[in-house]
């Protein structure tokens, strides 16, 4: 894991923490990325990509589910398509959805239990 990616990891996980979500607004300049720059937007996809990933393989939910889009409220599709290629949820947008509240609620509570 680079460094960008520890300090996305941490800042979720504390997100997480406290039983809340965050903006992809809010945790791209933590790592210098500008989500009005399309190559920015694609290095936050891939850094989170890469944390739910790991956080998957060691048997945790995907804490990526904590970050989520101001204008919609849910997590953007690269969030939907890892579930999908993980196996996690079928692509239907309405199971989508549900998958996704679900996850968030695991995710909350498996690092609202972490000290």
């Amino acid at each position: 894991m680079d460094e960008s990616t520890q300090t996305i990891y941490q800042a979720i996980a504390k997100v997480a923490k406290s039983g809340g979500t965050t903006y992809y607004s809010d945790i791209a300049p933590l790592v210098g990325l500008d989500m009005g720059f399309p190559p920015d937007r694609n290095r936050i996809s891939d850094i989170l990509d890469e944390i739910s990933r790991i956080e998957h393989a060691n048997g945790n939910p995907l804490l990526s589910a904590v970050v989520i889009l101001k204008e919609e409220n849910i997590p953007g599709q690269g969030f939907f398509t890892l579930a999908q290629s993980l196996g996690l949820c079928d692509g239907n947008p309405e199971s989508e959805l549900e998958f996704w509240i679900q996850e968030l609620r695991r995710v909350h509570a498996h690092w609202g239990s972490q000290a």
